[in-house]
């Protein structure tokens, strides 16, 4: 199964337990096949560095780059063009849908209300990891 993870989900699933961490773990099991790209990579390693997560990554004695490289170990990174025009009403979305449509991904797992509004783009559904789980029992 192609699918890519929005930020908001890996973000989730490196630091905590929980329906991402679910995800992550059936993509490293070979269960999912997760794709991103170099836009998406700079989003995750930025993300990470914000400060409301640095207390969380020393506790567990973690840096940004530790988990941007783990992700991108089981993550297939593919080369994504920019979309021909905006989709999504955050344009920093757009990033994510060119991601799936070069990855020819079957669906985008998010949390980003303004990627599910949208509920489905060129053919991939666009669904949340808890739905997302319980529809493929992970």
């Amino acid at each position: 199964m192609r699918v890519v993870a929005d930020t908001n989900v890996v973000v989730s699933g490196l630091l905590w337990h929980g329906n991402e961490r679910r995800l992550l773990d059936a993509a490293r099991d070979g269960f999912v096949e997760l794709f991103t790209s170099k836009e998406l990579l700079a989003e995750l390693e930025d993300v990470l560095g914000r400060s409301k997560f640095a207390p969380r990554l020393i506790k567990h004695g973690l840096t940004v780059q530790f988990l941007v490289d783990e992700y991108a170990a089981f993550a297939t990174l593919i080369q994504a063009a920019s979309l021909a025009e905006q989709v999504s009403r955050d344009p920093d979305d757009d990033a994510v849908l060119a991601c799936a449509v070069a990855a020819e991904a079957e669906f985008i797992v998010t949390g980003d209300d303004d990627l599910l509004v949208l509920v489905e783009y060129h053919g991939i559904e666009i669904v949340r990891t808890k739905d997302f789980n319980e529809r493929f029992v992970f």
